[in-house]
């Protein structure tokens, strides 16, 4: 199993592109670990500051939590007297994620939660002083792995403040903060909530968390398990179409030039000549957008459960699909059909069809089909498209 990414991008407003980290395992982070003997690594055991029933406030519910993703977002490090800074430094969080495609398009895939924690102390813990414990409920650090900028979390206490949804979950802890710094592709998204770089970091992070995309900077591990970074160039993936082959020669979507092999310092081949997970500010290449859609798609539904259940119904009712919806000008397909045959739905959006019209014959039992598809062209791999990204359903009409 390979390990789990965490970044931190050196902002290129501040440093140039040159300057990047080096990765501690088993995570990875960006820029050379400073020297010292002493990290503020998590202690065996510390407190359990839990308050009972921390208030969670719903944010924006898009639909069935079971059928959607909800991201959690925590706060540490932010005392009583301090919950609006919490409240402001995760909205502009979570608006910046939305803000950036894919999550932009298919932000109705989301729920998002906050959960107001309490801490006893103002701010976290940021030096590597020895002994330096973290006192804050979700035990959020700096210096992490020897890292300055590599900021964790103890996983642990962040999900028993999170609390169990009925979907999956993304769990994204601020700290009360305004160095740089955050991590991601762990159990726990991390970034310092008031750093004038959070917004940026959290776009960067998450392409790690929801995409599994691996650092395209050049001092990155070489660690080619990821479907944004190659061994072989372009020419060996087309022949052996592996990688992101069938992207080859397409336009990137920052008009940054053609989809192709680019290579890096540390030997690995990028997509394009630079994306937001080579550095900050940037966007996400052709196939980093595509294995964003493909991990939403391997735990979000197109459809929501449709009306009524599927299998036998009784008289001629409306049958009515409810697809996921996206945001701006493009929507999921509908096709139905009666035994096999296309037939119109009839109505303009095409999400639910009147059996009392069909042309059904007296005494025999007839299908009604409907098929729900993204038929997006971010997505470039036919059988995941037939296989995750299309749902089907049935009933059967009496004549």
């Amino acid at each position: 199993m390979r390990s789990a990414a965490a970044v931190l991008l050196v902002a290129a407003a501040v440093l140039p592109a040159a300057v990047e980290l080096a990765s501690p395992a088993p995570s990875t982070a960006i820029g050379p670990p400073l020297p010292g003997p002493d990290r503020a690594a998590p202690p065996a055991a510390r407190p359990d500051l839990r308050a009972p029933g921390a208030p969670a406030v719903d944010l924006r519910l898009s639909g069935d939590p079971a059928n959607r993703i909800t991201l959690v977002l925590l706060g540490d490090g932010y005392t009583a007297a301090q919950q609006q800074l919490f409240h402001d430094q995760a909205d502009r969080a979570w608006h910046a994620l939305l803000d950036i495609e894919p999550f932009r398009t298919y932000q109705g895939f989301f729920n998002i939660r906050r959960v107001d924690v309490v801490s006893p102390v103002s701010g976290i813990a940021e030096s590597e002083s020895a002994g330096k414990v973290p006192v804050t409920p979700l035990g959020m650090h700096f210096w992490c792995e020897g890292t300055a900028r590599l900021l964790c979390a103890d996983e642990d206490a962040t999900a028993r403040w999170a609390g169990q949804g009925e979907g999956p979950q993304y769990l994204i802890a601020l700290a009360n903060s305004t160095e740089y710094g955050g991590a991601g592709g762990t159990g726990v998204t991390t970034l310092a909530g008031g750093s004038p770089d959070a917004g940026r970091i959290i776009q960067h992070e998450m392409g790690h968390t929801v995409g599994a995309l691996g650092d395209e900077y050049d001092s990155a591990p070489s660690d080619p398990d990821y479907p944004n970074l190659s061994l072989v160039d372009a020419e060996e993936m087309a022949h052996d179409r592996t990688k992101w082959w069938r992207w080859l020669g397409a336009v990137s979507p920052d008009g940054g030039g053609p989809v192709g092999a680019y290579r890096s310092a540390n030997g690995l081949y990028r997509p394009t000549e630079d994306s937001v997970m080579r550095s900050l500010g940037g966007v996400y290449n052709l196939p980093s957008r595509e294995a964003i859609v493909e991990q939403l798609y391997r735990r979000v539904k197109p459809a929501d459960a449709p009306e009524p259940a599927p299998g036998q119904v009784t008289g001629r009712p409306k049958l009515h699909v409810r697809p996921l919806a996206l945001t701006g000008p493009r929507r999921l397909q509908i096709a139905w059909s009666l035994d096999g045959k296309p037939v119109d739905a009839g109505t303009a959006d095409g999400t639910w069809l009147d059996t009392a019209v069909l042309a059904l014959s007296p005494g025999h039992r007839h299908t009604v089909t409907a098929t729900v598809q993204d038929t997006t062209d971010w997505v470039r791999d036919e059988e995941f498209r037939t296989q995750y990204m299309t749902s089907t359903v049935s009933w059967t009409v009496s004549g």
